[in-house]
């Protein structure tokens, strides 16, 4: 019971903010994040497994880019809007956060 309360104060003080960019929601490149959820890119990264997890932009044109993540924190951003991530989508690739791949061009690699 008490965890819920604090959970609802802790949401009303997020919500209840004047700045725009949140306390702990839509953040901004280069703040510290715990979620992807978090950031308005969408994309919380790390560069090792110890870390600080920072909100970044996601993978641009054949840059490096994982097509998703089971715990919300990239090693590399899932692509920008329109591009797809051709990698490897095994299971374990998913589980390990291993599964990388390049940012390309759908409408440019089908032809």
């Amino acid at each position: 019971m008490k965890v819920l309360v604090l959970l609802l104060v802790t949401l009303a003080v997020v919500y209840a903010a004047p700045d725009p960019r949140g306390i702990l929601i839509n953040l901004e490149d280069g703040e510290i994040c715990m979620n992807s959820a978090q950031c308005k890119s969408s994309c919380c990264q790390h560069f090792s497994p110890l870390g600080v997890a920072r909100c970044t932009r996601k993978a641009s044109e054949n840059s490096e880019c994982s097509p998703k993540t089971l715990y919300g924190i990239y090693y590399k951003c899932p692509c920008e809007r329109g591009l797809t991530c051709e990698s490897d989508r095994t299971i374990i690739g998913a589980i390990t956060n291993t599964n990388y791949g390049i940012c390309l061009d759908a409408g440019r690699s089908k032809e």
